[in-house]
């Protein structure tokens, strides 16, 4: 397993947030991680990971040893310390049904800032980790920013806290990064209407390409 991480480009609470997840994720859902020489260590870039569980995002994330900004429903900013928690370590609101204009517009003003961020392609949990068909929306964002586009998968984590809503600690759970894509690997500007779906579609079969890393006997 390739170990990891400096936290010296992540604000406070980010940092200590990225160190507690990283600590319940080696104690409790340690899997194989692979493919960390293909994260970028700078300029912007999307992270475009399969999703069956909430314990994606962090999981992803705290491999990476860079600030990343996420989606969270715009409902989850209903308190002060929700909020304070959320606007801290870069969480961009966004619409229940995922067609919000201005959290677009976030997404693409980080991208711009040079900052990097995690997006789920199927839009929706898995119930059972099979890969779902890819939406429009992430090939949309990766072609108007033309950001390199990091591919992750995630391996049993519907098995870890599916959507049963059981939490099933020891469930080893494995991540595979990806080659990054460059936006000629996916984007095809004279696709027309398609251009956005194929985008999608090629950056999910590159998911899809991802196999589980075997566990090194010694």
């Amino acid at each position: 397993m390739q170990r990891r991480h400096s936290q010296g480009e992540m604000n406070p609470l980010y940092g200590f947030c990225h160190y507690v997840i990283t600590v319940i994720y080696d104690m409790f859902f340690r899997g194989d991680v692979a493919g960390l020489e293909n994260v970028p260590k700078h300029g912007p870039f999307l992270v475009a990971s399969n999703h069956a569980s909430h314990l994606d995002p962090p999981i992803v994330g705290c491999h990476i040893p860079r600030q990343m900004a996420f989606f969270a429903r715009k409902t989850l900013w209903n308190g002060k310390y929700a909020t304070w928690w959320l606007d801290g370590v870069g969480a961009i609101p966004v619409d229940r049904d995922g067609s919000d204009v201005s959290a677009i517009k976030n997404v693409l003003r980080t991208l711009q800032a040079g900052d990097a961020i995690t997006l789920f392609p199927e839009g929706t949990r898995s119930p059972d980790g099979t890969l779902q068909p890819a939406k429009s929306g992430v090939g949309m964002i990766a072609c108007r920013s033309r950001a390199p586009v990091l591919p992750a998968r995630i391996f049993n984590s519907h098995v870890a806290f599916g959507r049963d809503g059981r939490l099933r600690p020891g469930t080893r759970v494995s991540v595979v990064y990806g080659r990054v894509l460059q936006p000629a690997d996916y984007d095809d500007p004279k696709a027309g209407k398609e251009r956005y779906q194929l985008a999608s579609e090629k950056i999910m079969a590159a998911i899809a390409a991802l196999r589980e890393p075997q566990p090194v006997i010694v």
